[in-house]
């Protein structure tokens, strides 16, 4: 705000101007009625599991940041945020644990904790193809450096796909759609993958096979160690089993 005026970016500035910075996040979000499962919670962190096929943050309704404000009440500490924060962010059609701030200084010191890669975390994919056993992924994203560890934790023959891969994905830098880059790099893209998939193989109507399923970092307050884990999605191990089940009977007939 410019002399109480909204102005746009470039505007001259001029002796005597009043400049009114306003904080977007002084706007109380809208509550969205979807129940979330909590994992953790305490004054000042909570730890929640993210469904797939709904967005963290921003200017739509159906989000994380809007279910947050239905499912959990302030903070009673002084320093209490407003209402709960996302410290991080899962793409939309990754399911699994999210972490959220319920006081400032606990968001700060998250913050510095991510940026400073204190906070360790594990994902579960189905990979299309038989992936590697393990393997150390070392492929620059948008000219920057990007590294992630795949370690292969089954394999299944598949009918449509040759075979399935269920894995364990840790990325050790965080770019955008990091796994997701780095799986179709090496030729196994994840299974349901629109964005990154093979053409022709592209899972439909059944979302994203990418879980975050582990995560391990210290209270930002207490400096207590914490992990938490929780097993990959149902349908990940269905998916598995039906498609060698179709293969096996393909093969008996």
């Amino acid at each position: 705000m410019l002399n109480g005026k909204k102005v746009p970016g470039g505007t001259w500035l001029k002796e005597n101007d009043v400049i009114q910075w306003v904080d977007p996040e002084l706007t109380p979000p809208k509550p969205y009625h979807l129940q979330l499962t909590i994992l953790y919670k305490d004054e000042d962190i909570a730890l929640i599991y993210k469904p797939a096929g709904i967005t963290v943050s921003g200017n739509q309704f159906k989000t994380i940041q809007n279910a947050l404000v239905y499912n959990l009440e302030k903070s009673t500490k002084a320093d209490a945020l407003p209402w709960p924060l996302p410290v991080h962010r899962l793409d939309n059609p990754t399911s699994g644990l999210l972490l959220v701030a319920r006081t400032k200084a606990a968001r700060i010191k998250l913050g510095q904790a991510f940026e400073a890669k204190q906070v360790n975390k594990k994902y579960h994919a189905v990979l299309i193809g038989k992936a590697p056993e393990s393997i150390k992924i070392d492929a620059p994203i948008s000219d920057k450096i990007a590294h992630s560890n795949l370690k292969r934790i089954c394999v299944l023959p598949s009918l449509k796909n040759e075979f399935l891969s269920l894995v364990e994905l840790e990325p050790v830098t965080g770019r955008t759609h990091q796994l997701r880059i780095h799986s179709a790099a090496i030729g196994h893209p994840i299974l349901g993958d629109k964005l990154y998939g093979t053409e022709g193989m592209i899972l439909k109507h059944k979302g994203l096979f990418l879980s975050a399923t582990f995560i391990s970092f210290h209270h930002p307050i207490t400096g207590k160690y914490l992990e938490f884990s929780t097993p990959p999605p149902e349908k990940f191990i269905t998916r598995m089993k039906n498609e060698n089940r179709r293969y096996l009977e393909k093969q008996n007939q």
